[in-house]
């Protein structure tokens, strides 16, 4: 099955000033652990960024660009978006489609808002999905804190059968052993 992974609004002004997202320094390296899995499996990383005008995610700000530890290739796309949901008045469909993609593996931030959010899409879109339960993260709020807004998101997704596509959360060393299994057989 084709794949690609799809990086979620690693950027800047979300990942680097006080306070920081959950495990911030962890998600990044989970995320460039999948990223160099990917470049050398060539299977195709999507980074999608965020942007609001007349703000500090304003298109080509400091705060728009992608987080400097990030590991981005020259053949790796990148995708902006205005709304939490990554498909939304973006070219990133037509673009899976071209490259007939058929499964997402989604990371980034964040957790209860553009993961979430673009997780329902890419599932109504026909799209299966592996959500990396320990590479999507964001910050504390009243209610709840980062950690367990993560958890809800793990465990929420993955039943939402409806749609008819297959989503699962798996933390990314699985992800990682899973895929370097599956090479294996494939040989």
């Amino acid at each position: 099955m084709n794949s690609a992974v799809l990086v979620i609004d690693v950027q800047t002004v979300l990942f680097d000033p006080q306070p920081q997202p959950f495990e911030r320094d962890q998600v990044i390296s989970r995320i460039n652990q999948v990223s160099e899995w990917a470049h050398g499996a060539g299977v195709a990383v999507i980074f999608v960024q965020h942007e609001k005008p007349d703000s500090v995610l304003a298109y080509g700000s400091d705060g728009w660009s992608l987080q400097s530890e990030l590991k981005v290739t020259p053949h790796d796309h990148l995708i902006r978006k205005q709304t939490p949901d990554s498909f939304l008045h973006t070219d990133l469909d037509e673009l899976l489609k071209q490259q007939q993609i058929k499964h997402l593996i989604v990371c980034g931030y964040a957790s209860e808002f553009c993961i979430d959010t673009s997780v329902r899409s890419a599932a109504a879109l026909g799209y299966d999905i592996t959500l990396l339960a320990d590479a999507h993260t964001t910050h504390d709020k009243e209610h709840a804190n980062a950690e367990l807004i993560r958890q809800h998101e793990n465990i929420t997704l993955p039943h939402l059968t409806s749609f008819g596509r297959n989503i699962t959360a798996m933390t990314t060393e699985q992800f990682l052993i899973q895929m370097t299994t599956h090479l294996e057989r494939a040989q």
